[in-house]
């Protein structure tokens, strides 16, 4: 009797270990490893058969060229978060872009530029560049962007591109490509220009550069790649999940204002939200000696709390 109870509490004991091997098994990743291991895919990246910037084809065919696209496009598909930041933001933004560009007679490709450049915010740069087209104060001032301490055009969308376009147009004309130009964007047109009379090539894709602007229009194309077909690689958006444009109205301004905390009260919104739709002001007032006309956005939308008339206002 005794000699069965022993093997019945052997038995016992046997079963209790395997329970245990087996739980402790699905928490150390045997039973998840099952369940999700087949379903994160990590892969290398068919390359499109044709590619293009501004409608100048792209030279797939040689093994540097494809090399260097590839490395780009497998950054920016496998850095999942920015690059859904990126399709989030140029919904709400490249209308404006677009718009500008085609007036100006701009290829629309370069809105991909601004990914680039600043992925669609309002950066400060270490050397001093900023904004969404990322320019300089001097080069700013050059293209014709009102820049001091209470305004700055660098930080307003339309008149940064419209400065942009200037720049790219001049660049076009100097190199007689726009991948050339894209390329000066970087560089700089005097930087490029000395490359490619010391290397006596004026072929983007032929030009031994710095490393920064031998990769710039690469990142452009996959940015552009990859925004073009999200689905493809990867990236599912829903609509509701993109970031929109909101519906706003024009204030002019032809005066000083010397309070902007108490001109956002006029309107029934924050300093806050007055500073997110007008980042070009840079102080809470504003002296406007010359008389200058301003238009500043006022935000319609019922989720900002705004009693305003659907026309352009004066104040």
């Amino acid at each position: 009797m005794k000699k069965h109870v022993f093997f019945i509490i052997i038995g016992f004991g046997v079963v209790i270990i395997t329970l245990l091997s087996l739980k402790g098994n699905k928490e150390n990743g045997g039973d998840y490893k099952k369940t999700y291991g087949n379903k994160y895919l990590v892969s290398s990246i068919q390359l499109p058969n044709n590619l293009s910037f501004a409608n100048e084809k792209v030279p797939l065919s040689s093994v540097d060229v494809r090399e260097a696209f590839d490395r780009e496009l497998l950054v920016n598909t496998y850095w999942q978060s920015q690059t859904l930041l990126f399709i989030k933001r140029a919904n709400k933004y490249f209308p404006v872009i677009e718009k500008v560009l085609k007036k100006n007679n701009i290829p629309d490709d370069f809105k991909y530029l601004t990914l680039i450049e600043s992925e669609l915010r309002n950066v400060v740069s270490p050397s001093g560049a900023v904004g969404v087209w990322q320019f300089l104060k001097g080069t700013a001032k050059d293209y014709g962007l009102e820049v001091n301490k209470e305004v700055d055009e660098r930080y307003h969308l339309e008149k940064s591109t419209e400065a942009a376009c200037k720049y790219l147009s001049e660049a076009y004309m100097l190199f007689g490509s726009w991948t050339m130009a894209a390329a000066s964007y970087n560089v700089g047109k005097k930087g490029l220009m000395k490359q490619v009379v010391r290397q006596k090539q004026n072929n983007y894709y032929n030009l031994l550069l710095n490393e920064e602007t031998a990769r710039y229009v690469y990142r452009i194309l996959a940015v552009k790649t990859i925004l073009e077909s999200p689905n493809e690689y990867g990236f599912h958006v829903r609509k509701q999940d993109l970031y929109y444009p909101v519906s706003i109205g024009n204030v002019e301004v032809d005066s000083s204002v010397t309070n902007f905390v108490d001109f956002a009260k006029y309107f029934s919104i924050s300093y806050k939200t007055l500073k997110y739709f007008n980042p070009w002001l840079r102080d809470s007032y504003l002296t406007n000696k010359s008389k200058k006309k301003y238009y500043i956005r006022i935000p319609k939308e019922s989720s900002f709390h705004v009693s305003c008339n659907d026309n352009d206002v004066s104040y």
